[in-house]
């Protein structure tokens, strides 16, 4: 079994991208309440703050900070995905390894996560979350985008209502 290297920091913030395996799917939003009870169920067991968090069909970001001592974002994703597949129709192509394991086809089996190092850092990270609708061509605006704590930003302060976010960039964690 791959040992993957992460920078764990108790209490700390993180970036994370979270992809289905079929990157064609709308899966997300269109069972974004099953992704939601996921996330509540997970919360409410593990609990972590959501800074941002952006829902596309077949990928999402998220930036959360961790309780004071606590490192574990792994074990909070793995009861989140496990929680949604487990609220979604079946049906999905699964490979063979998969069905030998008795997995769901539903997510990729590892997610892009990156420790959080400082208040520049966390806005460049937050934009992305917020503009990541525009630059998928969903929307115009990223106060359009329904899926998004982007409303919750403007209602803090921390946005106009009518940003754009073109002057982000960076990759991010995903291919263009």
């Amino acid at each position: 079994m791959t040992s993957y290297r992460r920078l764990r920091v108790g209490g700390g913030t993180y970036f994370f991208t979270v992809n289905l395996v079929d990157r064609r799917s709308d899966l997300l939003v269109r069972e974004i309440g099953a992704l939601r009870k996921a996330v509540a169920r997970t919360m409410a067991l593990h609990p972590f703050m959501i800074d941002a968090w952006v829902v596309l069909p077949d990928h999402l970001h998220a930036v959360w900070t961790l309780p004071e001592g606590d490192r574990d974002f792994s074990g909070r994703w793995t009861l989140i995905k496990r929680g949604f597949s487990a609220l979604v129709p079946g049906g999905e192509h699964r490979s063979a390894s998969r069905a030998a394991k008795g997995e769901r086809g539903v997510w990729q089996r590892r997610f892009w996560e990156h420790a959080v190092r400082d208040a520049w850092d966390y806005a460049a990270h937050i934009d992305y979350v917020h503009f990541n609708p525009v630059k998928h061509g969903y929307v115009a605006n990223a106060g359009d985008w329904p899926f998004s704590t982007f409303r919750r930003a403007v209602a803090r302060g921390v946005y106009p209502a009518a940003w754009v976010g073109a002057e982000v960039g960076g990759g991010f964690g995903e291919r263009p």
